[in-house]
């Protein structure tokens, strides 16, 4: 009798996939979400067709798979990734910095980014005030929505400005209801106690 779509197994599935996908991007650092759904699922032996889960379910497996195994290691790394965000943050503070993705949500382990979106009509002002204050930086490939990026190599890890247009900024996606999560400075200071 074959499978139908949507029932118990499908979901129970796609729990395996994530916890799976959850495992090898926090541990084997890959960034993109999609690869590590597919990867999950062929370590499974599930076939390709497989329900795969959505970003807000691998976003789940990873705030439980670092609150199991994550340990004091992992929340030294993210203390020393907040800390150095909010430095950025100060920094950057002109162009209303906001820290989103696994270190804002708290999940992030060694091989994440710290993840800063800055709201500016003009990248090139972004770009013209690191050259100023003497930061090396690099222009990263931009993200699907094509927002310009920014890598900064850290002792904290690398810092990723994404610069949004503020027409883009008012427009946080989000997912299945749920907005990202994401801290202003004076959030990330009361987080860190400072």
């Amino acid at each position: 009798m074959p499978r139908r779509p949507g029932g118990r197994e499908d979901a129970r599935d796609r729990a395996r996939i994530a916890t799976t996908a959850a495992r090898l991007i926090l541990e084997h650092g890959i960034s993109d979400w999609s690869l590590a759904k597919r990867k999950a699922a062929h370590q499974l032996m599930l076939d390709a067709r497989a329900a795969l889960p959505g970003d807000d379910e691998i976003e789940d497996a990873l705030a439980a798979h670092q609150s199991l195994f994550g340990g004091a290691h992992q929340t030294e790394t993210l203390a020393r990734m907040r800390g150095e965000a909010l430095r950025w943050m100060r920094e950057l503070a002109a162009w209303s910095p906001r820290l989103t993705g696994g270190v804002a949500a708290g999940w992030a382990g060694d091989h994440n980014e710290i993840r800063i979106e800055l709201v500016a009509d003009d990248a090139k002002n972004v770009e013209l005030a690191l050259i100023n204050r003497g930061v090396a930086y690099r222009v990263a490939p931009p993200a699907a929505r094509g927002e310009a990026e920014l890598a900064i190599d850290t002792a904290a890890g690398c810092v990723r400005l994404v610069l949004l247009t503020p027409a883009v900024a008012r427009q946080r996606p989000r997912v299945r209801g749920r907005a990202r999560p994401s801290l202003d400075a004076e959030a990330l200071e009361a987080l860190l106690g400072r």
